[in-house]
């Protein structure tokens, strides 16, 4: 993961919407590489601050989907992702539609809960 996606990493933990759950893989950062994985198990564990999800991990992605949905109170929304060029572009109604880009998946899942609890 690049640094500023370790950034938003970390600000998706420290959300009040955000909790750990089974499936999700997490790692220690060691500079900017993340090692050590863990996949979360059904046991509430304690994680220590230096721990982060890890982005790349389709189970994690999935997990943070749940989030976003569970935030929001839209048990089936979906952010929209296009790729266009190796990006990421998400559609956010309502009104019109507007598109922001990002470079992943991962990013447009973390904006989305990001707005989610702004807006709550």
């Amino acid at each position: 993961m690049n640094a500023d996606m370790i950034r938003r990493a970390r600000l998706a933990v420290a959300s009040p919407r955000w909790r750990w759950m089974p499936g999700m893989l997490h790692g220690t950062l060691v500079g900017d590489e993340l090692q050590l994985r863990y996949r979360m198990g059904d046991l509430t564990v304690y994680l220590d601050a230096d721990r982060v999800p890890d982005l790349d991990d389709p189970a994690t992605l999935g997990c943070l989907l749940a989030l976003v949905r569970e935030a929001r109170g839209e048990p089936t929304y979906l952010p929209t992702c296009l790729d266009v060029h190796d990006e990421a572009w998400v559609v956010r109604p309502p009104g019109p539609w507007r598109q922001t880009r990002y470079e992943s998946y991962a990013s447009v899942l973390l904006a989305a809960l990001e707005a989610a609890c702004n807006r709550n």
